[in-house]
């Protein structure tokens, strides 16, 4: 698993992989901004009419209440995007370590969409589910991640395999390798979590996913 990470970052000087990586991660941005946008605007909604001062520190704290529920829920609108680059992804992927490799058959981009938008629901609900969790001091954190890293490993594994094989083949081959697909996720959940970094994730994850399929 760390060696399919680490080829994914030793990528990002291959041009044809620093394409869809900006182009992914200048949409994850364009989308983080929107929702912290809306959970800032949705908080001074919230507030409004409030009287002097009780309504400034209401909306003081709507506001950092905004900023965090917006870091929160980045995730699900980051892997919501990455479907709409995840075969060019692959394929620069391919092209630089599996040349021998036959053509891909693909998918259409109508089911890579869906996948990327499917993805991002299931990974938006489990955000939400997790939630209360994060009040709980220490194992709260812990449980979240644990959890979140299997939805992103085996979204992303299956999605990338999704290009050379059937769902259910996927689906198989991430149950074959589960500790690396669930290491990955792991992984990608942490670097989630670092600023600008986690704009780069959706791509990481298909890139590592890539090596983790032709490598095991």
């Amino acid at each position: 698993m760390l060696d399919a990470l680490s080829l994914a970052f030793g990528q990002i000087a291959d041009p044809a992989f620093r394409r869809p990586l900006l182009k992914g991660a200048g949409l994850a941005a364009l989308g983080a901004l929107l929702l912290l946008w809306g959970c800032i605007e949705g908080a001074a909604w919230a507030v409004a009419g409030a009287p002097g001062w009780i309504g400034w520190i209401a909306g003081t704290l709507g506001g950092i209440g905004g900023v965090m529920l917006a870091w929160w829920l980045f995730l699900p609108v980051a892997v919501a995007i990455s479907g709409i680059f995840v075969e060019e992804v692959a394929h620069a992927v391919e092209a630089r370590h599996y040349p021998g490799l036959p053509p891909a058959r693909g998918a259409p981009i109508a089911a890579q969409v869906l996948w990327g938008l499917t993805f991002g629901v299931k990974m938006l609900a489990v955000q939400i589910l997790l939630l209360p969790l994060m009040l709980v001091p220490g194992i709260g954190f812990v449980v979240a991640l644990v959890v979140s890293a299997l939805v992103l490993g085996r979204g992303f594994f299956e999605g990338t395999a999704q290009l050379r094989m059937s769902v259910a083949q996927g689906r198989a081959q991430a149950r074959a390798r589960r500790w690396s697909v669930w290491g990955l996720g792991l992984a990608l959940a942490l670097l989630s979590l670092v600023p600008v970094l986690g704009l780069f994730v959706p791509s990481l994850g298909t890139a590592a996913a890539v090596h983790l399929l032709r490598r095991g």
